[in-house]
């Protein structure tokens, strides 16, 4: 078992078992899933996607589990559940063995709150962050040699997390220090190196969603413009980050899940899927930087909401399950984009900075204070 700094009590992530997880590659998803036996109780379930035609392994345990426990699809085709009691965070390995689950014990973490990072590009490894009150950090919680290992503590309380490249080295984090959120990028090659990522401007509160390494385009979340607004850049670009009009629908909460990878050196181009929330429910929009339009599409009965994945050549997958179909996935064809316009910009009073140099193999914060006027314009 390995320990944890000491940290304030235990704080169990949000329930999340209406949608799943999907692998880095597309070859897996895990979900927690509801039936069989006990129709109440919670079970994993893992969904292979790499096949013909989709299909789904239940993976019970002696017990139900609780319906904030976290899964991960690996690459191999096993699932890392990560559980809570108490304060401790115990992780295995869940694998099918004709009728019954067989499972790997990884150790545990005892500290308070903690939480899986999103599937790791090499699909081998699994990573996880624990905020604390004036710290936060980054465990590798399988893959390793000896179970979980502490890889980084970075000062402030760290959210979100997305990675930057195609390999499991360098990681964006939310970090919120003295009142401000900015993202920064985390190096785990170099003991937790940490770097500016996001910096639009000195007061505002910027948090990456999404990246894309293919293309380098950036899905943000900024106060910036003087509002909480979703915007877009391109990593290590010299061009201020842009909030476009068509993003912001007034009383409806817009998220994005999934960007169109392979599209390289052509960000404009990389189509962007979104889960649309509102008080008549979820649906789906897709949108192009190149373009000034965001389409809205009913989402397919069953929907495990806000999750789904890109192909290179522009095929929108959702994972859905219904009583009728279980393990489905629906496929979208995306429009061609059209002739990329010249991109929408809000722009501020206080000219730019020059933006850094780029440096090998290490992401660059995007300009300093790039937005001008807090007009709500896109």
């Amino acid at each position: 078992m390995t320990t944890a700094p000491p940290a304030p009590a235990p704080h169990r992530a949000p329930a999340r078992p209406a949608g799943c997880t999907i692998a880095a590659d597309g070859s897996y998803a895990a979900r927690l899933a509801r039936g069989g036996d006990a129709p109440d109780a919670w079970f994993p379930e893992r969904w292979t996607l790499g096949s013909a035609e989709p299909y789904a392994v239940p993976l019970p345990g002696n017990q139900p589990e609780e319906p904030d426990t976290e899964v991960l699809p690996m690459s191999d085709g096993r699932v890392l559940i990560h559980r809570v009691v108490d304060a401790r965070h115990t992780f295995a390995l869940l694998y099918p063995t004709g009728p019954d689950t067989g499972e790997v014990p990884l150790g545990a973490v005892e500290c308070g709150e903690l939480r899986l990072l999103p599937p790791a590009p090499g699909g081998s490894r699994a990573y996880a962050v624990a905020p604390g009150e004036h710290s936060s950090a980054v465990w590798l919680v399988a893959g390793g040699a000896f179970g979980p290992e502490h890889l980084a503590e970075i000062p402030g309380r760290c959210s979100g997390g997305v990675w930057l490249d195609g390999t499991d080295r360098m990681l964006a984090l939310d970090r919120t220090l003295e009142g401000r959120t900015k993202t920064v990028a985390v190096d785990l090659e170099r003991g937790g190196e940490v770097s500016p990522l996001l910096q639009i401007s000195e007061e505002s509160d910027d948090r990456l969603l999404l990246a894309d390494h293919d293309s380098g385009l950036l899905l943000l979340r900024s106060d910036a413009p003087g509002q909480d607004r979703l915007g877009w850049g391109v990593l290590g670009g010299t061009r201020p980050v842009r909030f476009p009009e068509c993003l912001r629908l007034p009383g409806l909460a817009l998220t994005p899940f999934a960007i169109q990878p392979g599209q390289v050196l052509m960000p404009e181009g990389c189509a962007v899927a979104l889960r649309i929330e509102g008080p008549a429910g979820s649906w789906l929009g897709t949108w192009r930087p190149a373009e000034r339009r965001l389409r809205q599409l009913a989402a397919p009965e069953g929907w495990l909401t806000g999750t789904g994945w890109w192909t290179r050549q522009g095929e929108l997958c959702l994972p859905y399950a219904t009583k009728a179909a279980p393990c489905g996935v629906a496929r979208l064809d995306a429009a061609p984009p059209p002739a990329p316009p010249e991109p929408e910009t809000c722009r501020s009073k206080a000219p730019a900075e020059d933006p850094p140099k780029p440096v090998v193999a290490r992401p660059v914060p995007l300009q300093q204070a790039p937005l001008t006027g807090r007009s709500a314009g896109g």
